[in-house]
This record gives structure tokens, sequence and C-alpha cells, in this order.
């Protein structure tokens, strides 16, 4: 049985899919989770949740600790190909083996905080080491970029601290995968840069500039020539 996700880091759409599998008694050795690129790579990643279903029965999952829930915040950023595959039979577990949330050593519990650990340590290691530069944009407006690559999926959940801790008004970060800019407080995502295109520390303002007309340059043209 094929489940779909919409991305890397859905986990409101893992959270509503478990429960309807949960419901219906699917086992994870049923079930294969396809994750989604999104159509539109500006779409806010929180809005391909914003319609789905709320009104699943949630009794089967009433019993699963929050440091689950947690635990589960993390461990869909990590890269494992196989991390909801995990998290579900995890859940499964819980819901059919409740002694296993006092197992200390089971392999399924014991990999999935490992995984979470490996997160946590890839945002932490992203604010301290990230470097900001400041440039001008094409309209002489002042802006501040910087470039990261982080090891696992952390863009999206890690932006808005830096929302909350840079001073500028209008900044950029570029990763592979994903890239942020925020303007007066406001978050907008947008496609990754790959690894060979950033400009590194280094970069020169024409190529951090370039970065950034490429990246979000596509969302803007439309509004100008409204």
């Amino acid at each position: 049985m094929q489940v779909k996700l919409a991305g890397q880091t859905d986990l409101a759409g893992f959270r509503s899919e478990a429960r309807q599998l949960l419901a219906h008694q699917v086992p994870p050795d049923e079930v294969q989770w396809q994750l989604e690129p999104p159509g539109d790579p500006f779409t806010d990643p929180q809005l391909p949740q914003a319609s789905r279903p709320r009104n699943v029965a949630r009794a089967a999952t009433a019993i699963v600790p929050a440091s689950f829930t947690r635990l589960c915040e993390f461990v869909v950023l990590h890269r494992d190909v196989e991390r909801f595959s995990l998290l579900y039979r995890l859940l499964w577990r819980l819901v059919h083996e409740p002694h296993l949330r006092n197992d200390p050593i089971d392999t399924d519990m014991l990999q999935a905080q490992h995984m979470a650990h490996a997160v946590r340590r890839d945002i932490h290691k992203m604010k301290a080491n990230l470097r900001m530069h400041a440039i001008r944009d094409a309209l002489g407006q002042a802006l501040e970029v910087g470039c990261y690559e982080p090891a696992h999926h952390v863009m999206e959940a890690v932006a808005p601290w830096f929302a909350k801790r840079l001073t500028a008004a209008h900044w950029a970060i570029f990763t592979p995968e994903r890239s942020v800019r925020c303007e007066d407080g406001r978050l907008m995502f947008g496609p990754g840069v790959p690894s060979e295109a950033l400009p590194g520390n280094d970069g020169t303002e024409a190529q951090w500039l370039a970065c950034y007309e490429r990246v979000f340059a596509p969302h803007d043209r439309p509004a100008a020539h409204a």
C-alpha cells in the first residue's frame, strides 16, 4: 500500500495518514511511504497539509506518549529514506506493545533517538556556523545573505529561529535543498541552490546577487509585470 506525503518533512501529513492506517489496522510491512516533491517550490511548507482531513478517529493513538510525538518532530528531518517507515513501525508497536515505552534498549527506538540527536546537532551547527554577508539587491536596498549545506532537512525548521535573531530587515539563506528569504519578519521559502553554485563565504557581491536573483526572481517576475 502506497501512502503519499507532501515533501521531505511532511510531519502533519504523516500523522494524519498514520492515524488512518492505525484505524484500519494496516501493519507496517504493508505500507510504502512515497515522498512527493512540491509542485510549487515557493509554497509555504505548511500549506500542503491545510486540506488534510481533520475528522480521523484518534482513539488508536491516544495511548502514544508525548515523548514519541516530540521524537517524530526531529526524526522526520533526518535524511534517512526509511525514516517514515521506522516511525510508523514504532507507532504501531507503541499501540500494540505498550511495554515498548519502558524498554531502553529497543533497536527501533534507539535508532530513532540517534536520528533525532543527529538532527538536533545539525540544527545547532547551522545556527552556530552560518555567516551572513551584507550586500545590496538590484534596487539598491540593503540585504544580508548566507549559505550553508546542512546534513539533514533542517532549513524549514531552523528558518523561524533566524527570523527572530537576525536584525536585518531583509535577508536570505541558501542551501542545496531549500532557500528562504525574510522581508520585515515574513518568511518565504524557495528552491535550493546546487552545492557547486553556492557562493561560499568568499563569494563576491556579484555572485551573491546572482544567486539571489536565480532563486527568487522567478517568483517576483509575475508581480513585477502585473
